[in-house]
């Protein structure tokens, strides 16, 4: 079977790199941007990926949630049915983007000089493009992964997933029996840390989702009348109070075994870990390297949104703020607590937008088989923890029992700002990237 496998990542794995940015590029010229409140069309790049995988030979599933709002699923059977499934998605949707804010527009999937470029190049029409390429390269080779795999290709990931992987979860969840174990966005991407040292983030855990409105009322009246009881007085106030709180650090066993294992690649001390202080030393030791650990080492809220008024001269009755919150798995009555005292009694909160929190075993089989994969490509890199600052699909898969991991692997210079790349400007992905990606996934799939 060691043979089988390393035949996987090898024989024919160049018409698979051609495919991979292919598929990429032509996802990026579809365009799926989700504007929120249901305004998006995925149906035409889920049609695109039903289409690859049906000429692979394998009988993909497309289900519409709401017209024009499409997920794929499909399942490639393993040697051993006894053995739990594995679950591969990836979302088709994505964020808007402003073609006259980009250098190149940002659907035209245009390849130049080694750099495919576009929205979703990175988040996550890449990693998409990925999974059908080496789902195609195992079913043309013959190659037969130990465990069932089940592709998943979901809508609405960049909302609330209400159209995507929650719908799929509550409406058809047999289509993902079986499956115990899932790689998603975002992880296994190089990230230099200085001195030659690079590593490997493969995600085992992630903020839970706590988007909230806060609302503030008071009496309206004249803009030139003395009014105590001003509403856009008070919603000022307790954003700012938000966004000047100091949240404690809390570290959950993937961000401590993360820093621990960082600290060691980079040949420092880790140090006690036992307070703010120690933590924020240690941060401080590990250099560029604790952008990686930076912003999972405590709750958030960031204030994005505010409304009030209609007129300069007249102070309105109501005014809203929104905020961003994000919560470590344990913490949520903390995170609670703490948004009470400091909107007082003056400010209501409620969540708009609510997911929980996760963290899977971080010494699983699927782990090993992932480092593996990785470091048959890259022998110099180090494999690390990682726990994700944001959401994905995760989320809605775990509500099946479903362990989820960040993996979507990526080989980048040390000039290439990853983190930069996601919802911002100029989003592009190194073409050899990609071929590194198919190389690992392809291999991975096989011995999972």
């Amino acid at each position: 079977m060691a043979e089988e496998h390393a035949a996987a990542g090898r024989d024919g794995i160049t018409l698979a790199e051609h495919e991979v940015v292919a598929f990429a590029a032509d996802l990026i010229r579809i365009d799926t941007t989700n504007r929120g409140g249901g305004d998006c069309r995925e149906r035409l790049a889920a049609e695109y990926v039903a289409a690859q995988l049906a000429d692979a030979g394998l009988d993909p599933v497309l289900l519409e949630s709401a017209p024009g709002r499409a997920n794929v699923v499909a399942r490639i059977a393993g040697r051993d049915p006894s053995a739990g499934a594995l679950l591969a998605h990836g979302h088709l949707d994505v964020v808007p983007a402003e073609p006259a804010d980009w250098t190149r527009h940002p659907f035209s999937g245009e390849i130049a000089d080694g750099v495919l470029h576009g929205r979703g190049a990175v988040d996550m029409k890449n990693a998409d493009a990925t999974l059908v390429a080496a789902a195609r390269h195992l079913l043309r080779t013959g190659v037969r992964p130990r465990r069932d795999i089940v592709l998943a290709f979901t809508a609405d990931e960049e909302d609330t997933a209400a159209y995507g992987a929650g719908w799929l979860v509550a409406n058809r969840p047999d289509l993902f029996d079986g499956c115990t174990e899932a790689i998603g966005e975002s992880g296994a991407f190089t990230f230099h840390a200085g001195n030659g040292v690079h590593l490997y983030p493969i995600a085992s855990a992630e903020r839970g989702t706590a988007w909230l409105k806060l609302t503030a009322r008071g009496r309206a009246g004249h803009g030139s009348k003395a009014n105590p009881d001003n509403a856009v007085a008070k919603i000022a106030g307790a954003v700012a109070r938000i966004s000047a709180y100091q949240w404690p650090v809390r570290l959950i066993p993937t961000v401590r075994a993360a820093i621990g294992a960082i600290a060691e690649a980079v040949g420092v001390e880790p140090g006690t870990l036992a307070d703010d202080a120690s933590v924020a030393e240690t941060l401080r030791r590990i250099g560029p390297a604790a952008a990686l650990v930076g912003s999972t080492i405590r709750n958030s809220a960031n204030p994005t949104m505010l409304a009030a008024g209609y007129k300069v001269n007249v102070i309105p009755a109501e005014a809203t703020a929104c905020v961003d919150g994000r919560v470590l798995p344990g913490y949520g009555d903390e995170f609670t607590a703490v948004l009470d005292e400091l909107t007082g009694p003056d400010v209501t909160w409620e969540y708009l937008h609510r997911e929980v929190p996760l963290e899977a075993p971080q010494d699983a089989p699927v782990v090993r088989a992932m480092a593996a994969a990785l470091l048959a490509e890259d022998p110099g890199g180090t494999v690390v923890p990682y726990c994700m600052s944001g959401g994905t699909d995760a989320k809605q898969f775990s509500r099946l029992g479903i362990a989820g991991y960040g993996f979507t692997p990526l080989l980048l210079p040390a000039d290439f700002d990853y983190y930069e790349m996601f919802h911002g400007v100029n989003e592009r992905v190194p073409v050899a990237a990609l071929e590194f990606a198919v190389r690992v996934v392809t291999r991975f799939l096989a011995a999972a």
